[in-house]
């Protein structure tokens, strides 16, 4: 892969946590309040779906199971704790805590993979996680033991997902692979919902707003651009890019919602964007030595 053609997959990746970002502001203006197992599974199911209409490719063989558990870690297991987390804690801490993901993908990847845990990738990891801290805690933000809980395993799960979706890749486009996702993470999500939370109230406008962006945009084109990165990427690349989640839900609370920006915010911006520069650098290609280049 030339350096001008990894450029454009890691600009393109982004895109896709950049839009994650958004699902702060949308669940906490948007939603009704209290069905985050429903909303999940309706954010899931629907996409999945309608992708899967378009593809018409159907698993085969041992991609039945493995659609099957990555659909169950990157969305209704991921996705349903995210909610929890979403709803019993700030923004900000819920975000926080995502931020370990990176480091966890990268002793994933070297366990599954076998990917050599790179220090430079670690500190960028570490970085990170200081920067989101400063970017969305303030001495404000309260805390719930559940909410925690949530948060942390929600990272992990969507931790493991990203390395495994690396690990098995099949023989289909990323469309195809996404729509596999959706639909078995949806499918996971739909009995328990039914089970664990009421019906849901005659949805409002902005109800169906939000659920429609948070399936089509939030879901749909999203994961078909971040599985179409961890093609392409090395998993520890394409994680550092959720850095930049936060840093949008900021900004959005920032533009929309008219929240403040501290100084400590806008400290936490610069660290962020140095550790994900920092992480794509340590997976950078070393150079070829001057004499084979001439060969």
């Amino acid at each position: 892969m030339t350096a001008k053609h990894r450029s454009a997959d890691l600009l393109l990746t982004a895109l896709a946590p950049a839009i994650w970002g958004s699902t702060y502001v949308v669940t906490t203006e948007l939603l009704p309040q209290g069905y985050p197992l429903t909303v999940a599974m309706l954010r899931a199911l629907p996409a999945g779906l309608l992708l899967l209409a378009a593809v018409r490719v159907l698993p085969q063989g041992i991609w039945w199971l493995r659609a099957l558990i990555l659909g169950a870690l990157n969305f209704s297991v991921f996705w349903a704790l995210l909610f929890v987390a979403a709803y019993r804690l700030p923004g900000g801490v819920a975000a926080t805590l995502g931020a370990i993901q990176p480091l966890v993908v990268i002793l994933l990847a070297r366990a599954l993979l076998g990917t050599p845990v790179r220090s430079l990738s670690v500190a960028a990891a570490l970085a990170g996680i200081v920067g989101v801290a400063l970017l969305v805690l303030t001495p404000r933000a309260a805390l719930d033991a559940t909410g925690i809980a949530a948060g942390l395993a929600s990272a992990a799960s969507m931790a493991l997902g990203t390395v495994l979706s690396r690990r098995w890749q099949p023989p289909v486009s990323a469309l195809a692979f996404t729509s596999w996702q959706l639909t078995a993470g949806g499918l996971l999500l739909l009995p328990v919902a039914w089970l664990a939370e009421p019906a849901l109230p005659a949805l409002t406008a902005p109800n169906v707003l939000g659920i429609a962006y948070l399936g089509l945009i939030g879901a749909a084109l999203t994961y078909v651009i971040w599985f179409r990165g961890l093609a392409r990427l090395e998993p520890s690349v394409v994680s550092s890019l959720g850095f930049l989640s936060p840093v949008t839900a900021v900004l959005l609370g920032w533009g929309l919602l008219g929240q403040s920006l501290s100084p400590a915010q806008l400290a936490g911006m610069a660290v962020v964007v140095a550790s994900v520069w920092l992480s794509q650098r340590a997976q950078r290609p070393a150079p070829l030595p001057a004499a084979a280049r001439t060969l």
